[in-house]
């Protein structure tokens, strides 16, 4: 965050040309920002510290973990993307107080963020986009910006532990009934298809979300 305060200010010449100082964030008035999706208890870092320059400009950065709601669209799963929403904005300063801007450019945000996001996960980071907007809560316009993060799922464990043996099995279920074997071999090997179908149901019960008005694809065959 940055932001200017002119009432801060200082001419370094009259103080051993220190032109920069760094203090605690609770020192001086900083922009109360509030994020709308979350729903648990932030955990933020203890170097809560503002670098102050001589012009009057703040410049602090602040790591934190939240966690935010989503609703997920599952229809396509496991080769679906999502987009969710983290939407930044303070509801104790109308938009004629405060407004907010963004300093980068979207694309310059995403590769950032890009490099800060883990590689090795289920998700695959794949773009986001910045909506500069106004709300109006209780009679005030205020100043939100909305931060549109889309996700790609990496179906790899999906389809090794899931998709290729339900396949087998049809296809293991197909070859019996059109093979020669008596009647009596085909029933005991629709019986242990069906119990392999029957724990694989199970498996695939564990695996789905269950967040989405819309049953995914795979769950309904």
């Amino acid at each position: 965050q940055e932001w200017t305060n002119t009432l801060a200010t200082w001419d370094p010449r009259d103080f051993c040309n220190i032109s920069k100082v760094v203090l605690p964030l609770d020192t001086y008035w900083s922009p109360p920002l509030f994020i709308l999706e979350e729903v648990g208890e932030q955990k933020a870092s203890k170097l809560r510290y503002s670098a102050i320059a001589h012009d009057g400009g703040f410049n602090t950065t602040l790591p934190f973990q939240v966690t935010v709601s989503c609703g997920l669209k599952i229809l396509r799963f496991p080769f679906d993307t999502q987009t969710c929403n983290i939407s930044v904005g303070s509801f104790l300063y109308p938009v004629t107080d405060l407004v907010m801007r963004m300093k980068r450019s979207p694309d310059e945000t995403k590769k950032i963020s890009q490099t800060y996001f883990l590689t090795d996960g289920e998700w695959k980071f794949t773009n986001l986009s910045i909506i500069e907007s106004t709300e109006d809560v209780e009679n005030a316009e205020i100043c939100v910006m909305t931060y549109m993060i889309s996700m790609e799922r990496r179906p790899i464990l999906y389809v090794l532990n899931l998709i290729l043996p339900t396949c087998a099995l049809y296809l293991l279920d197909m070859a019996v009934l059109l093979g020669p074997s008596s009647l009596e071999e085909k029933v005991n090997f629709q019986i242990a298809i069906i119990l392999g179908s029957s724990m694989l149901a199970v498996i695939l019960n564990n695996m789905l979300p269950t967040s989405s008005n819309e049953p995914p694809v795979i769950g309904t065959r």
